[in-house]
């Protein structure tokens, strides 16, 4: 690769990806007049595919509708790094490869084929928050700012030289939803400048500053308990809306699980000195609504709540088998 891209032809596209970034990616490409050779979708190299063939029938995925609707012929191969993949860039004189949501790390001897270069769009400003799921990670942090990153691939998971960028604002009341909503229309933008710009100016890669990189691999799982003796109210608020829509937050009462509805929560400017973490200290069955103190002696009530397994009966048991905590003098 050399040290700028400077090319002036009516270019041939492969895109790999998955869900809505790549739909995005495949809209921006179209939108620049590039040559959509073919599409691989993340689910072809993993999903069973009677099981995808009957997803797709019947619950086809926005990324198969915009495919379907633009006429974008499908690849099926059940790796991006198997030979009969490699010889189909080679025989189809791709120019570029662009990668949009995708677990394999990809070979050099693939994304060295393409003649003008492979890219991957990544959720978040490189070299911060690397890894598989920086909606999650960025929203947990506490960042104000999350952003898109258009970069050439390399041998690592996501340390190739940025070719442009986009910052995003994370609002308050975003949850790893709407902030991923936000990423994937910034992805079409970004993609589109990029071929657009391929054809008039010289695009020069910047090298990561490895000094400024951070990387996070996917959560636990044991995010998805909410711990209100360990958790300020405002980590609980991080945690509720970066898991959503990936995984549920559950509160837990003795041996029962309430499912938090991630927009029907708030954190209330009340005094709860007198109570101790965890303590319930508000009910109201109609609403299905429990108020909770935090560690830092804050409470937040959620509403909506859910009994894992049992939804009908959450109102009735808040009812008749949730108890309050009565307030203790601690003077």
């Amino acid at each position: 690769m050399t040290d700028f891209l400077d090319y002036n032809y009516f270019m041939k596209a492969v895109i790999l990806g998955k869900g809505l970034m790549l739909a995005n990616i495949i809209l921006g490409v179209y939108d620049a007049g590039a040559d959509i050779v073919g599409v691989l979708r993340y689910e072809k190299t993993s999903d069973n595919p009677l099981s995808l063939f009957l997803k797709d029938t019947f619950n086809p995925e926005y990324d198969l509708t915009i495919i379907k609707e633009l006429g974008i012929k499908q690849l099926n191969f059940k790796s991006a790094n198997s030979k009969a993949f490699r010889d189909f860039l080679i025989k189809q004189n791709v120019d570029l490869l662009i990668i949009g949501t995708w677990k394999e790390k990809i070979k050099k001897e693939i994304f060295d084929v393409p003649s003008v270069c492979t890219v991957n769009l990544h959720p978040s400003l490189l070299p911060k928050y690397r890894g598989p799921n920086p909606y999650i990670q960025t929203i947990l942090h506490g960042e104000m700012y999350s952003g898109i990153t258009l970069h050439l691939v390399d041998k690592n998971y996501d340390t190739g030289a940025i070719l442009a960028q986009e910052k995003i604002k994370i609002e308050m009341t975003d949850t790893a939803k709407e902030l991923r909503e936000k990423t994937v229309m910034q992805a079409r933008e970004l993609i589109y400048n990029f071929i657009k710009d391929l054809d008039s100016t010289i695009v020069a890669p910047v090298t990561q500053v490895e000094s400024n990189s951070s990387y996070y691999p996917n959560i636990s799982g044991d995010e998805k308990m909410l711990d209100f003796s360990s958790q300020t109210s405002v980590e609980i608020s991080r945690t509720i809306r970066a898991l959503h829509p990936f995984l549920p937050s559950y509160i837990t009462y003795k041996n029962k699980f309430f499912i938090v509805n991630p927009y029907k929560f708030k954190i209330l400017n009340i005094d709860c000195y007198g109570y101790e973490a965890g303590d319930i200290i508000a009910k109201n069955s109609q609403d299905k609504s429990l108020t909770i103190v935090c560690k830092d002696k804050t409470a937040i009530e959620f509403e909506d709540l859910k009994l894992y397994k049992a939804k009908i009966f959450t109102s009735f048991y808040i009812k008749h088998f949730i108890f309050l905590q009565q307030f203790h003098d601690q003077a």
